[in-house]
């Protein structure tokens, strides 16, 4: 049995160098088992496409950091690979921003991205009318990150997302800048561009940070590959949506043709997957589901009580 933690697991992660980190969004608890299932090392838990897709709710910042907490701890329990949540701006000044830090170790998170844009006006990624706070402002945030995991649970990993690039008051000078102060000035373990709009900018980011440090594909015209990535001395990959786009699409297809084929429909789909079994992500016998429940039963029942067992009902 493993017994490091999983910010730990995800330390030892970022720093991997022979091998890029892949990162995605696990869109549910059941989602992250299949994934694990199929390999998946990482997870992060985003405000939009992960507590967003529970909540309905866009992510202009009106979701609250508890209600950010709770998913992720559900997503977080549910698998063993590490689980970064998007803690957004915080959710509020540097006390509050401790206390995320404390709920996320409490729920078993393993890291947490802050950004460093303002509470009010809170923006999705790659949306217009993007600002950033004052850079004094935003390395008290990430000291006030760095500090209370440093007392709770130095292993707990400390993500910082930098929006300059894009936003109305920065620019790529001011991006490299944040990126080095977040790192070295903060003590951040991890830090990453939000907007690169080349490769170059990719390249003088990386040159200009010490330690794990990614970027999102921004203005890029497609994805950079993994062998791409190592190119760049980039170690992990942050690929979160592509999970969502894949469900998405397979459950509107199917409701398509359900609408228009009736059970037809699923009969057709079962027999498309005879030779093709996936895993159903159900609670296995480690956890505490049927197998669980069975098990318990029986220590604390009598024999009569039992005797449904015995009967196969």
């Amino acid at each position: 049995m493993n017994t490091e933690s999983k910010g730990v697991r995800l330390r030892k992660l970022i720093n991997r160098k022979e091998k890029v980190l892949v990162v995605l969004h696990p869109p549910t608890a059941a989602h992250g088992r299949l994934m694990e299932h199929a390999g998946c090392e990482a997870g992060f838990v985003g405000t939009g496409g992960v507590v967003g897709a529970y909540t309905g709710l866009a992510d202009v910042g009106a979701l609250t950091m508890m209600e950010c907490v709770q998913i992720a701890g559900w997503i977080a329990q549910a698998v063993n690979f590490p689980i970064i949540m998007d803690g957004d701006t915080g959710h509020g000044g540097i006390m509050a921003v401790r206390r995320m830090v404390r709920e996320c170790i409490r729920a078993g998170i393993a890291g947490v991205r802050i950004d460093d844009q303002p509470i009010e006006g809170k923006r999705r990624t790659q949306t217009a009318g993007m600002e950033v706070v004052p850079i004094e402002q935003a390395i008290a945030r990430y000291r006030a990150a760095v500090d209370m995991k440093n007392e709770l649970d130095p292993g707990f990993v400390i993500m910082a997302q930098c929006y300059a690039r894009d936003a109305a008051n920065g620019d790529l000078e001011d991006t490299i800048t944040r990126l080095k102060a977040y790192r070295e000035i903060a003590g951040v373990d991890w830090v990453q561009l939000e907007s690169p709009h080349s490769v170059d900018e990719i390249k003088r980011a990386r040159a200009a940070v010490q330690g794990p440090f990614s970027f999102m594909k921004g203005k890029l015209p497609r994805y950079l590959d993994l062998d791409g990535h190592l190119a760049l001395g980039v170690n992990i990959a942050w690929y979160p949506g592509f999970t969502h786009h894949v469900t998405w699409a397979a459950l509107w297809d199917f409701m398509q043709d359900f609408q228009a084929r009736g059970i037809t429909a699923w009969e057709e789909f079962l027999a498309s997957r005879k030779d093709r079994p996936y895993p159903e992500p159900t609670v296995g016998p480690e956890g505490e589901g049927a197998d669980k429940q069975r098990e318990i039963e029986e220590r604390y029942r009598s024999p009569g009580a039992l005797k449904k067992f015995r009967d196969g009902r």
